[in-house]
């Protein structure tokens, strides 16, 4: 069970770099089949809505059998490739029913950074969970409703965010963010700079919110997140920018001094060299896209 502070953490990182989830493919197989899929530029997924199948691929030390409910995610959309589950008596296998889809996220997102290249959670991890999303989103793919693909799509959305959790509250990396958010001192003075990016946060005020020494605080944030926490805080800024940023009605003035910058030609450089291009830009993309 993780804390609340991390619990903060993870829902401030998922809102601020939103993932776009869709559903691709609602299939059965017959028999015995394989499926090769090629690597691709965005996360795969695939959940087993009946029967079961196997996976194989170069990110997995070993073949993968999956179960009706069971879910397999590639973040970085590895190539892999699934067939029927092979049977000792060599026998035809049961039919496999099978919902797939694919996700991107339109700015560089910690969390999916975090991830392994792939990773399974299980039906029972899930708490049935995706078995019953599952069954919501094979019964709106075999009803050509109107604006079903947009359901469909907002439910891959849940989907998604519940195996990010489940794998999350699991895991036990040694390094990454992922190792920072099960460390209830490190995620502590984390959840510190997400609920409050503009205040004039100290290494030392960080430090008392951890409950370590300074010297120990920095140390420890550096050795599991691999940057000094003043890096951290203005990377995060930097992501905050980024959301506020496509937002017409907030000047760059407004959002450079909410995020803790006394002057607007701060905030620029800063941005800029966090991003590698000025908050103009994000500007014309976001007049662009509406």
């Amino acid at each position: 069970m993780l804390e609340q502070s991390s619990e903060r953490v993870f829902a401030s990182i998922l809102g601020a770099h939103q993932i776009s989830a869709r559903v691709t493919d609602n299939i059965t197989y017959c028999g015995k089949w394989i499926e090769r899929e090629p690597q691709v530029p965005r996360g795969i997924f695939h959940l087993i809505s009946a029967g079961s199948c196997r996976v194989e691929g170069h990110d997995l030390p070993q073949p993968i059998n999956l179960a009706s409910g069971d879910l397999i995610v590639f973040p970085r959309g590895s190539a892999h490739t699934l067939c029927h589950e092979l049977r000792a008596d060599g026998g035809t296998p049961a039919d496999t029913g099978m919902l797939c889809g694919e996700f991107t996220c339109a700015d560089r997102n910690p969390v999916l950074d975090a991830l392994p290249d792939c990773f399974v959670v299980r039906e029972q991890e899930g708490e049935g969970h995706f078995r019953a999303l599952g069954q919501v989103l094979a019964a709106e793919a075999q009803r050509p409703l109107f604006g079903n693909q947009a359901v469909m799509n907002k439910l891959a959305d849940s989907l998604l965010s519940l195996a990010i959790r489940c794998h999350v509250a699991s895991a036990f990396p040694g390094h990454g963010l992922l190792a920072a958010l099960r460390d209830p001192r490190l995620s502590r003075a984390l959840a510190a700079m997400h609920d409050d990016p503009g205040r004039d946060w100290s290494v030392a005020e960080l430090a008392q919110t951890a409950n370590l020494s300074r010297t120990a605080f920095c140390e420890r944030f550096a050795e599991t997140l691999g940057l000094a926490p003043m890096q951290y805080l203005t990377e995060w800024r930097m992501t905050e920018a980024l959301r506020l940023l496509r937002d017409p009605a907030q000047s760059v003035a407004r959002i450079a001094e909410r995020l803790g910058y006394q002057t607007e030609a701060a905030f620029r450089r800063a941005f800029k060299r966090v991003h590698g291009y000025g908050p103009g830009k994000v500007r014309q993309d976001a007049a662009g896209a509406d």
